[in-house]
């Protein structure tokens, strides 16, 4: 299920998802200020591409003071709208039986993209 699930979420927008994550993360290698957010876009973005049989988990204790103020500054500059559109898009995905695996990738990508610095992909 998770080959196809994947061959699927690419064809019909995992691409176009991951490919506007990783071309974002790639402008904001510019400045040097923007770089762990830029590298935080590209692990979103590889994930996007393939979120089927891959998780996120919390990091237990590995969160020091850096990765608390750049997930302060991440929710300030764009991660509620970035996880309020995927809990969206998940929510309308919810409405078909079809849809519901999609749904629960979205919002893989929602919690994700709401505190992205203290959270491991697998």
């Amino acid at each position: 299920m998770t080959i196809l699930g994947n061959i699927i979420w690419f064809l019909f927008g995992g691409f176009a998802t991951g490919l506007c994550y990783i071309l974002y993360g790639a402008a904001f290698f510019i400045t040097i200020i923007g770089i762990p957010f830029g590298m935080q876009l590209m692990r979103i973005g590889m994930f996007a591409i393939s979120p089927f049989g891959r998780t996120v988990q919390y990091s237990n204790g590995a969160s020091g003071c850096v990765n608390i103020f750049l997930n302060i500054v991440w929710l300030i500059a764009c991660g509620v709208e970035i996880a309020i559109v995927h809990f969206a898009i998940g929510l309308f995905f919810y409405i078909t039986i079809i849809g519901i695996p999609f749904g629960n990738q979205h919002m893989k990508l929602a919690k994700l993209a709401l505190l992205p610095f203290s959270q491991i992909i697998n």
